[in-house]
């Protein structure tokens, strides 16, 4: 069995860092980097490209809304034609980046409120998985199961890799529960350890109010600013490993 485990990365600024970037590259098999809006910035875009050429980490893009202050996760309402501009901005601008180093970015993962509103809007799904076709019909599209977002990347011709959060919890219907509610962002390690160990073996999660549903997904993903991120990293790799698993890069996974 082939898994990839991957992260949000490189969504500091400047000279601020959220995690350990250079350390977390060494745990897993994707990045997905911050374009400059919600996060990150163009040294910042570079050096992650190197770094993950360095690693042999597969390179995905990781577009948000332009909102600093609020991380991206506060929703704007912009127009569905600013979205798709913003997102190919960020796009374009680290597909440029990783060429100048000689590597390719493999795929792409929302980030945060930009990922909510293209999923509750099956319109805006379909503009901006024919736009990502467009510029480039190999790339990944990273999804949650049974989303507004992996159908329209169907309909796009597009691959995709269904995800599942190791650090968030779900409610009875597959949904992410809001941040802001108790027990939404998961860092205790022995929770973390104990979910993804449940998703290796059984393929299933256990929700946020006890209920256990059916998570069909091939890649983990650890956000780097959840608390404790790198050691949270470090335990579902040693979990895949543990299950006789192989980590392997977006790319090698996507149907």
């Amino acid at each position: 069995m082939k898994i990839d485990l991957n992260s949000d990365m490189g969504e500091g600024f400047g000279p601020y860092r959220l995690c350990d970037d250079e350390a977390m590259m060494k745990i897993v098999s994707s990045a997905n980097i911050a374009c400059g809006f919600h996060g990150g910035d163009p040294d910042t875009m570079g050096r992650m490209v190197r770094l993950a050429k360095l690693n042999g980490v597969g390179i995905g893009a990781h577009p948000g809304l332009p909102d600093r202050l609020g991380f991206g996760r506060r929703e704007i309402p912009f127009q569905a034609d600013e979205l798709r501009q913003q997102m190919l901005y960020q796009l374009g601008a680290l597909m440029a980046i990783a060429r100048a180093e000689r590597v390719i970015v493999s795929h792409i993962s929302f980030h945060a409120a930009m990922g909510n509103m293209v999923n509750r809007d099956p319109l805006l799904a379909d503009l901006m998985m024919d736009a990502i076709a467009t510029v480039d019909a190999n790339l990944v599209v990273f999804v949650t199961s049974g989303s507004e977002i992996e159908q329209a990347a169907k309909r796009a011709r597009l691959k995709t890799l269904a995800l599942f959060l190791a650090d968030r919890a779900h409610d009875a219907g597959g949904r992410l529960v809001a941040r802001g509610l108790p027990g939404a962002v998961i860092k205790d390690e022995a929770a973390v350890r104990a979910r993804v160990r449940k998703f290796l073996l059984d393929r299933n999660v256990e929700t946020i109010d006890g209920a256990v549903i059916a998570m069909p997904a091939r890649s983990i993903l650890v956000h780097s600013d959840t608390p404790g991120a790198l050691e949270l990293a470090g335990i579902v790799r040693s979990e895949i490993e543990a299950a006789g698993a192989t980590l392997a890069p977006a790319a090698e996974l996507a149907d």
